[in-house]
């Protein structure tokens, strides 16, 4: 059979069959596990703004790959349509948190697996992938990172408030610093001890500090 016989023997336009239970199980497993792939979301979510619209978009990424995969496995012709129209796609919504990069992926893993009919692969795997991100999202991994700014008014309260910061803080790096006639501004990144604030109100009780403001920091957002 050379090239031309395939095209005369319609084997491009064969579709394979496949059972409605076959579709339904797909659809049914893929949105139990688009909803576990949600609710684990939701549960070690960390970031500044929650999403609703965002953890449903994971139940139905799912449900939606796995039709698509059972569509392509079923055609040949509508499997190189497929490649076509998915690779002209484009995603504009920023993704702000790098976890949700992994939620997106998870989702469209398992609507793959379910939609190509591995069904305990999909399961098993998910399960190992929620415990994995439940015990790292629990367990603290270092010392939560805050920002301070502290204005004061001249040279001795700038000294005086970074013998404070020095001693009360388990690590600090002073990031910016801004003088002016109203006074200097200094922004550190520290690290504080067992998660202890006071020591804020003792720099907002030295003469010429005007305020101080702490923060949470995560690399990219203020909390």
């Amino acid at each position: 059979m050379n090239f031309s016989d395939v095209f005369k023997s319609g084997f491009l336009s064969n579709i394979n069959t496949f059972s409605t239970l076959d579709v339904l199980l797909a659809l049914g497993l893929s949105f139990v596990l688009g909803l576990f792939i949600f609710i684990i979301y939701k549960k070690t979510y960390q970031g500044v703004m929650y999403s609703d619209s965002f953890g449903v978009s994971l139940v139905a990424m799912a449900m939606i790959t796995s039709l698509v995969i059972i569509a392509v496995t079923s055609n040949v012709v509508l499997s190189l349509g497929m490649v076509g129209a998915l690779s002209i796609v484009r995603f504009r919504t920023a993704i702000k948190e790098p976890m949700d990069i992994a939620y997106l992926f998870w989702a469209i893993a398992v609507g793959i697996v379910l939609g190509a009919g591995l069904i305990p692969l999909a399961v098993i795997g998910s399960v190992i992938i929620g415990v994995i991100i439940v015990l790292f999202s629990t367990k603290k991994i270092g010392d939560t990172p805050y920002i301070l700014v502290v204005n004061c008014a001249d040279k001795e309260s700038e000294d005086e408030a970074v013998r404070v910061i020095a001693e009360y803080a388990k690590k600090s790096v002073l990031k910016s610093k801004s003088a002016g006639k109203l006074g200097i501004e200094l922004t550190y990144e520290i690290r504080i001890k067992d998660d202890n604030t006071d020591f804020v109100n003792t720099l907002c009780g030295l003469d010429g500090v005007d305020n101080a403001v702490l923060v949470t920091y995560n690399g990219e957002y203020m909390s």
